[in-house]
């Protein structure tokens, strides 16, 4: 399921540390990247070509480090809107995924800060993986802090039993296959849709999604010997995904979205883009296919 991945970088300080982040990629049986870096046409205009040659041996300097990890690496530099053209070259060389960073509040790099990277998110006919990046503040200035990064050491799947979401648990039985030593599988009561109106009925919810829960469960188990847990909450699903995320040391969250549009816009701004931005983990987005 993942064996190309396109890494989209700014050539920053922070991308280095993603790209150091991505070694960990290859547990998940990926060998292949193409290295992007974008212009902006509303920038650079007619200056590509000049831009292109300073560029470069920025650019191959994070593709070699790439290349003394195991990879196969392809270099590319597009002129475009970022957050179309990342995705655009991601599906014309034939990308499992996409790569990008996120620090918290905004994710890294000029390239990739805030619209650009949720625009990534939102246009995406393709997985997205947002790494998670450790910015500090040292001195005045904001110094990315390099982190171990552990894809397989404990996966957390929310789910609200939509098509979306169950769609994006074909990508948790994979990493389950690939090694994943635990699984968290989370469902979250919305406390908004609840009080007021449904909260007698609250235990006979929890007894129904415990049951749906299980059966995920047990079917994970048919995969491998690894531990799978439940976890059911109540409460605001963005709040409770990103603190269940920070409590037990969770390293990658999979989480299924709406597509393209309006309404994966309406889906991303409300959870899967809050959970990017604020995850302290890395944060694995699946658009719907078609």
């Amino acid at each position: 399921m993942y064996t190309k991945a396109l890494i989209a970088t700014d050539l920053s300080d922070a991308c280095d540390k993603m790209i150091r982040c991505c070694f960990s990629l290859k547990a998940l049986g990926m060998s292949e990247v193409v290295l992007l870096y974008c212009f902006n046409i509303r920038d650079v205009g007619t200056l590509a070509s000049r831009l292109e040659e300073l560029t470069e041996p920025k650019l191959e300097l994070q593709a070699d480090a790439l290349k003394q990890a195991g990879f196969t690496v392809a270099t590319k530099m597009a002129v475009g809107l970022p957050h179309i053209e990342i995705g655009r070259q991601a599906e014309l060389h034939g990308c499992d995924f996409v790569v990008v960073g996120s620090h918290g509040q905004s994710m890294a790099g000029e390239l990739l800060l805030g619209n650009v990277a949720q625009g990534v998110i939102e246009n995406a006919t393709l997985p997205v993986l947002v790494v998670r990046l450790k910015v500090m503040q040292v001195e005045g200035r904001f110094v990315c802090e390099e982190q171990p990064c552990d894809f397989l050491e404990h996966v957390l799947y929310p789910t609200d039993f939509s098509e979306n979401t169950v769609h994006a648990f074909n990508h948790v039985k994979y990493i389950y296959r690939r090694g994943a030593r635990r699984i968290t599988l989370l469902h979250v009561q919305d406390k908004v849709k609840i009080a007021g109106y449904l909260e007698d009925r609250l235990d006979e919810f929890n007894r129904i999604d415990t049951e749906r829960l299980t059966l995920l469960q047990e079917e994970l188990r048919t995969l491998g010997a690894a531990e799978v847990t439940i976890d059911i909450r109540y409460g605001s699903p963005r709040k409770e995904i990103v603190e269940r995320a920070m409590s037990d040391e969770v390293t990658l969250v999979i989480m299924g979205t709406h597509g393209r549009g309006f309404f994966s816009r309406l889906f991303a701004g409300s959870v899967s883009t809050a959970v990017a931005r604020h995850s302290t983990a890395n944060v694995l987005l699946v658009p719907m296919p078609g």
